[in-house]
C-alpha cells in the first residue's frame, strides 16, 4: 500500500519507519525542511534505540522516503496518517489542535481519489468529526473517510511496541476504510495481534483513558511508598505482591519521583478538560495529577532532610535527567522541578545523562554537565540517581565511594539493594524501603 505519514516527530517517524518495514511504500512528510534534509542525509532527529538502522534499511530498499512535498506524496495514496504534535495549550490544559487542522487543510487540497485519513496524533473526543467537516468543504464523502488510530508507543521501546503491540485500535464506521486499515496492519493481524474496531469517538477516548489509568498506577504506588517508609514496609515487595494478581499486573508499579514525558502529563490534563466540557467530574484523575506534582516536591524534601536542612554549597551529583531511560525526552521530567528547587536551597549541581544533556542545557541553567558517571560523581557530597539507565545499574561502588567527598547515595529509582550499599559503607536511602 502507499502510505503518507504527516509529521516526522516521535510518533510519525517511528510509525512510518515500521510500516515501511512491513513492506508498505511510506512517504514521511514534514514542513520542517531542515528536519527532512537531516533525515535524507542519514541523521535522526530523535533518540530511539535501533531507529537509525531501521531507517537506513528501508530507505535502501526504496520503501521509505522523506519530503516536504505533500501534493506529490498524496498521488495514489491509500492512507494519509496525521501524526503531528498536540501539545497542551498554555494556561488551560486543552490539547492544541492547530497542527492537526493545518495538516487537514493541506490534505483537503490534494485528495484526488478515495483516501483514508487516519489520526495517529493523540486528539480529544470529537476531533475526527471536525476533520471530517473541514474535508467536506471541498469533497463529497465518497472521496474520503476519517478514522482514529491512536498510538501506544513507549519511548525507548517504540519499535518493539509498534511491531509487537498489545492491541491495535481503529475507530471507523466506513466498511471500505475498515478493509484498508486491515490491509495496513495485515502483518500484525496474521500474527494474531488483537485489532479492535470501534466507533471513532470511542477510539479517541481509549488513548486518553489508557494513559490516565497507567498514570494512576504510578501515583498509587508512589503513595504506597510514602506509607511504606512510615510503617517500615518495603514498596518493592509490596508491588510484587500486588502485581502477581493478574487483575492488577506488575507494570507501572515502580515507585519513583513521579511520571513525566510527552504523554501522561498532557493526556491526563486534556482528559480533565474534555470531561469539564461534557459536564462530568473525574475526581480520581484530578487527584492523580495533584499527587504527581506533589511527588516531585516530596523528593526535594527527602534530599533536604538527608542533609538536615542545610544544602548550602553542597555539591549534588545527579545521574539521569530524562523522564525515563532510553530517551532524550525532557518534557515534564522530574529533574526540571527537583534540580531548580535544590538550587534555591544553595545546592551546587553536577549532572550526567547518556542522551538528554543537549536538550537539558536549554532548560536547566547553572549546571555543571559532565562527560560520564564517574566524572559527575567526583568530589560530590552525594550521588542522586534520578533516571534508571542501565549503565547506572552496575557502577563500581568501590570507585564511587572513593570519588565522593562523603559516602552518600540517594537512590530515587530503587536500582540498588540497601543491604549491599550498607556493606559498602554508604549512607544510602531509597524510595519506599
Amino acid at each position: 500500500m502507499r502510505i503518507v505519514m504527516i509529521g516526522t516527530g516521535y510518533v510519525g517517524l517511528v510509525s512510518g519507519v515500521c510500516l515501511a518495514d512491513f513492506g508498505h511504500e511510506v512517504i514521511c512528510v514534514d514542513n520542517d525542511g531542515a528536519k527532512i534534509e537531516m533525515l535524507n542525509s542519514g541523521e535522526v532527529p530523535i533518540f530511539e534505540p535501533n531507529l537509525k538502522s531501521l531507517i537506513n534499511k528501508n530507505v535502501n530498499a526504496s520503501r521509505l522516503k522523506f519530503t516536504t512535498d505533500l501534493k506529490e506524496s498524496m498521488r495514489g495514496a491509500n492512507v494519509v496518517f496525521i501524526a503531528v504534535g498536540t501539545p497542551s495549550r498554555r494556561g488551560d490544559g486543552h490539547a492544541d489542535l492547530s497542527y492537526v487542522y493545518a495538516a487537514t487543510n493541506e490534505i483537503s487540497k490534494n485528495i484526488s481519489k478515495f483516501t483514508v485519513i487516519a489520526t495517529k496524533s493523540t486528539v480529544p473526543v470529537g476531533t475526527g468529526d471536525e476533520i471530517e467537516k473541514i474535508l467536506s468543504k471541498n469533497h463529497s464523502k465518497d472521496k474520503f473517510s476519517v478514522v482514529s488510530n491512536p498510538e501506544f508507543l513507549r519511548e525507548g521501546a517504540a519499535i518493539k511496541d509498534f511491531k509487537h503491540p498489545d492491541r491495535i485500535i481503529v475507530g471507523a464506521e466506513c466498511p471500505d476504510a475498515i478493509e484498508i486499515m486491515k490491509a495496513v496492519y495485515r502483518p500484525l493481524f496474521i500474527n494474531e495481534t488483537p485489532i479492535l474496531f470501534t466507533n471513532r469517538r470511542t477510539s479517541e477516548l481509549i488513548k486518553y483513558a489508557s494513559n490516565s489509568f497507567l498514570a494512576t498506577k504510578i501515583s498509587f504506588i508512589n503513595e504506597m511508598a510514602n506509607l511504606c517508609e512510615n510503617v517500615g514496609a518495603d514498596v518493592q515487595a509490596l508491588a510484587r505482591g500486588m502485581g502477581l494478581d493478574k487483575r492488577i499486573a506488575p507494570k507501572f508499579l515502580h515507585a519513583g519521583p513521579g511520571y513525566g514525558g510527552s504523554c501522561f502529563p498532557k493526556d491526563t490534563t486534556a482528559l480533565i478538560r474534555t470531561a469539564e466540557e461534557a459536564e462530568v467530574s473525574l475526581p480520581i484523575i484530578q487527584s492523580v495529577i495533584k499527587s504527581n506534582e506533589d511527588r516531585k516536591h516530596k523528593m526535594v524534601q527527602k534530599i533536604i532532610r538527608f542533609f538536615n536542612g542545610d544544602l548550602n554549597n553542597k555539591t549534588l551529583a545527579f545521574l539521569g535527567l530524562a523522564f525515563k531511560p532510553n530517551t532524550d525526552d525532557m518534557r515534564d521530567a522530574a529533574s526540571l522541578t527537583i534540580i531548580p528547587e535544590l538550587q534555591n536551597f544553595g545546592a551546587l549541581i553536577k549532572v550526567y545523562d547518556p542522551a538528554s544533556m543537549k536538550e537539558a542545557k536549554n532548560l536547566l541553567q547553572n549546571i555543571d554537565y559532565k562527560k560520564n558517571s564517574y566524572d559527575c560523581i567526583e568530589g560530590a557530597d552525594a550521588l542522586i540517581i534520578l533516571t534508571e539507565w542501565d549503565e547506572f545499574r552496575a557502577l563500581d561502588m568501590v570507585r564511587v565511594k572513593k570519588s565522593l567527598r562523603s559516602p552518600n547515595i540517594i537512590d530515587l529509582r530503587n536500582i540498588y539493594n540497601p543491604q549491599s550499599m550498607q556493606e559498602y559503607g554508604f549512607n544510602y536511602i531509597s524510595v519506599g524501603r
